[in-house]
């Protein structure tokens, strides 16, 4: 079941939250929060990306990765070691703040990075890890060996995507100020196709997005190569509803004892493991606070 709208204004900031709906016996029960809707057995509809290797990539009925295997251990820890029911919705960059608000989904694990931006439309949980954006080649491509080499060429514009601009604008918003050319793509699933088509020189996003790919071409013999010079910090946030400060202090918790019992290393072993370049995150970053 999804948010919908209620007149019942929660404690946050002033902000209103929609109570959450679950359907069941012929009658009808709303939740105040996504942790009630938890707690109480009804069904979370949780947002992952459906196109990301290792991260949320749909597989059969369901989506598989790292993030999928995130938000059901910290529903899980939430729901006071119950399993949760979960629809799966997938949310592409470009939708992740309209499928909140308006109700299409009740909770996102979506390398959803957290920016000052969006925490104006969004309330966020965690972050549960810290990646680094960084850049992928092709295997055989030896002019591009460093971020700063990227100057003249072709990179990946993600819809919904702001890592192009860590590349080609200044700060505060971006980071390297370079003149390199943004390419548009739907999503990283067809960077990485323009990339093998050689009508791009280069995709740049968050490593663990891209040890995905290079993870995924590697098994069907294609060869990518990640720089391994990661120069930002991209906080990997859980997505609720603006003003959902209940859920977000319960996910909080959930995260950190994942961090103390292990979870969350056997996570990243299980989807990371091996990948050249790629250091594995072994501590919890710092909460950002419920806002």
């Amino acid at each position: 079941m999804r948010i919908q709208r209620a007149g019942a204004a929660l404690a946050a900031a002033g902000v209103l939250v929609g109570s959450l709906a679950a359907c069941g016996g012929g009658s009808e029960q709303t939740y105040g929060s996504v942790v009630e809707k938890a707690q109480g057995g009804g069904t979370v509809v949780v947002g992952t990306k459906w196109d990301q290797p290792s991260l949320g990539l749909k597989k059969g009925a369901e989506p598989e990765g790292f993030d999928v295997d995130v938000a059901k251990a910290v529903l899980k820890e939430m729901a006071g070691g119950k399993d949760v029911k979960i629809e799966w919705k997938e949310s592409a960059s470009s939708n992740r703040e309209p499928f909140l608000a308006n109700g299409t989904v009740d909770i996102i694990f979506a390398t959803y990075s957290i920016t000052d931006e969006r925490k104006q439309k969004v309330t966020f949980g965690g972050p549960y890890v810290v990646a680094h954006q960084d850049v992928m080649t092709r295997g055989d491509d030896t002019s591009i060996n460093a971020p700063t080499d990227l100057k003249g060429k072709k990179i990946c514009k993600a819809s919904g995507s702001n890592s192009y601009k860590r590349i080609t604008d200044p700060p505060p918003d971006g980071k390297l100020d370079i003149d390199a050319t943004p390419v548009d793509a739907a999503n990283y699933s067809e960077c990485i196709q323009k990339l093998q088509g050689s009508n791009l020189d280069a995709v740049t996003t968050d490593d663990l997005i891209l040890a995905g790919f290079a993870k995924q071409a590697a098994a069907s013999g294609g060869k990518f190569k990640v720089l391994g010079q990661g120069f930002t910090d991209e906080k990997y946030g859980i997505g609720l509803k603006k003003g959902d400060t209940k859920t977000c202090e319960a996910a909080n918790a959930a995260v950190a004892k994942l961090w103390q019992n292990g979870t969350m290393k056997q996570l990243f072993e299980k989807w990371f493991g091996g990948i050249q370049g790629l250091k594995l995150a072994d501590s919890a970053p710092p909460a950002e606070g419920c806002a």
